[in-house]
C-alpha cells in the first residue's frame, strides 16, 4: 500500500470524525437550550442550529485537501504525515468549535443576547481549520 494514498484518505476521515464530535457536542447543547426555553414558556430560537452545524465545514476542508493531495506528485511519506497532521488539526478545530457553540447556544437561549459575540468565537475556532487547509495546500505547491 502507498503511504501517500493512505494519508490522502486519512485527512478527510480524521476531519470528518472531528466534525461529527463537534456537531454532537453543540447539537446536544442546542437541544438542551431549546428544552430550557420550552420549560420556561419562552420562544426557542431556531438560530441555535447555526451553533450545532458549524463544525460540519471541517469535513469539507478535509475533502478539499484530499483532492489536492490526490493530484500531488510528492513523497508518499510526506503526504502521509501531511494527511494525519492536517486531519488532526481540522478535527481539533471542529471539536473545540462544537464546545464553543455549545456554550454559545446555552448563553443565547438563556439571555436572548450576544449572538454576534458567540458566533465570533465559533468563527475563531474555524480559523484553525482554514489555516490548516491553506498552509497544507501551499506545502503541496
Amino acid at each position: 500500500m502507498n503511504l501517500g494514498t493512505l494519508g490522502t484518505a486519512l485527512v478527510m476521515g480524521i476531519a470528518a470524525i472531528g466534525s461529527a464530535i463537534g456537531i454532537g457536542i453543540a447539537g446536544q447543547a442546542s437541544i438542551g437550550a431549546w428544552k430550557k426555553c420550552y420549560m420556561n414558556n419562552k420562544a426557542a430560537p431556531f438560530i441555535l442550529t447555526v451553533f450545532a452545524g458549524a463544525p460540519l465545514t471541517q469535513t469539507i476542508y478535509g475533502f478539499l485537501l484530499m483532492q489536492q493531495m490526490k493530484a500531488a506528485n510528492m513523497d508518499p511519506a510526506f503526504l502521509f504525515g501531511l494527511g494525519i497532521a492536517s486531519g488532526v488539526a481540522m478535527a481539533a478545530s471542529a471539536i473545540f468549535q462544537g464546545k464553543a457553540g455549545a456554550a454559545g447556544a446555552d448563553a443565547l437561549a438563556e439571555s436572548g443576547k450576544g449572538f454576534s459575540q458567540y458566533i465570533t468565537v465559533v468563527g475563531l475556532c474555524e480559523t484553525v481549520a482554514l489555516f490548516a487547509l491553506v498552509f497544507s495546500m501551499v506545502a503541496l505547491g
